[in-house]
């Protein structure tokens, strides 16, 4: 294999492929890039055997062409080198003894290579009625209910995104059994069947790192134990978790005691100032407790002070509520809503506080309160 190719070309597909590899694998093989240059461009792969990632640059983005062939290198090496080197044409030929030779006009590197045969397979097949969807709406997905899954390995379940998929609606649903985000999004294509997979987040990040913030679309290939996503130049597979995701439908209830609605800015720069004065041995505690249209948030560190914060607020009845929660999933779940108002709904001291946009179901978070008064 023998190619010259533009320092900031081979960069850009470098930086989607470096983020396949993983420094703790056992497995050397598992830590390096693919090259792989055939009559049609160069393809860059990746995997830790919980993802793949696979990049292609065409052959016109090519400024030379010598020999065609494949090697495995260090993914971190190749990666450092060309990030260091100036904005030029860069030469890669596979030498003698397994040997990678970069060199450009003034710098030159050699890297050993390992054993190409030993790089697995990446599986990264197509169904034939993929769901295709728009990378921004799949972003905000990801924004809206990614935070919400659990960080701990005790449930694994819920450490992933629930993609469940019925009668043309896919659901995604992400809890760590104190809040709970569920987003639902109606599919284009009247035609995918049915679906329930359990996603990890960690995928589901490197996943959103790679897309555009634009309106282009990409494909979500659904299978028993993986999914694999395309778009543009980039394929990426990633593993699914194996298991049964709970059952949350039920938490959402169907009537309310309360249902108040509050100005976003006001209610989350209230929470945030609060939150000055919580710590998280005490579960980042604010208290919560209303007046008429008037709402005091309220926190303290004994040793150090309190905050007290008022907003006004608007009321569908006369009740009143005297309610804690923890701060940090307040402004998480506020600040997924993406709305100039929230609506905040309540069945009492000690029942999910229900968030949701007005007028809009499509976005709910639901928020277990701590038990103080």
């Amino acid at each position: 294999m023998k190619f010259t190719i533009n320092q900031n070309i081979l960069l850009e597909h470098l930086n989607y492929a470096i983020r396949g590899i993983s420094n703790k694998n056992l497995r050397p093989v598992l830590n390096c890039i693919k090259f792989e240059l055939t009559e049609e461009g160069l393809h860059l792969s990746s995997t830790d055997n919980e993802i793949a990632i696979k990049t292609f640059i065409e052959k016109n983005e090519i400024q030379k062409i010598d020999s065609l062939g494949e090697i495995v290198v260090s993914g971190k090496y190749i990666y450092e080198i060309v990030k260091k080197l100036p904005d030029e044409l860069i030469n890669l030929e596979e030498v003698i003894d397994s040997k990678l030779y970069i060199t450009t006009e003034n710098s030159s590197f050699t890297l050993n290579c390992n054993n190409a045969t030993e790089f697995p397979d990446l599986e990264l097949e197509y169904s034939k009625n993929p769901i295709i969807l728009n990378q921004k709406v799949f972003k905000t997905i990801i924004n809206q209910t990614g935070f919400a899954a659990s960080v701990s390995e005790t449930r694994p379940v819920l450490t992933g995104i629930n993609f469940k998929i019925e009668d043309n609606i896919m659901q995604c649903t992400a809890t760590d059994s104190y809040r709970l985000a569920v987003k639902k999004v109606e599919l284009p294509d009247e035609n995918i069947e049915n679906a329930n997979i359990i996603i990890p987040t960690r995928n589901i990040n490197e996943l959103y790192k790679l897309l555009n913030d634009d309106e282009e679309n990409m494909e979500m290939h659904i299978f028993a134990n993986k999914v694999i996503y395309k778009f543009g130049s980039l394929t990426m597979l990633t593993r699914v978790i194996s298991g049964t995701y709970p059952d949350t439908s039920k938490l959402i209830p169907n009537e309310y005691e309360l249902t108040m609605t509050v100005n976003f800015n006001e209610f989350f720069g209230a929470i945030d100032r609060a939150s000055l004065l919580t710590n998280e041995a005490d579960k980042n505690t604010i208290k919560f407790q209303t007046s008429g249209n008037q709402a005091i948030i309220s926190s303290n560190i004994p040793e150090i002070g309190n905050v007290e914060e008022k907003i006004s607020v608007t009321k569908d009845n006369d009740n009143e509520i005297k309610i804690a929660f923890n701060s940090k999933f307040m402004m998480d779940s506020i600040r997924a809503l993406e709305s100039e108002e929230i609506e905040l709904k309540f069945n009492g001291e000690i029942k999910p506080i229900i968030l949701k946009t007005p007028d809009n179901d499509d976005v709910i978070q639901l928020i277990l309160p701590i038990r103080t008064y």
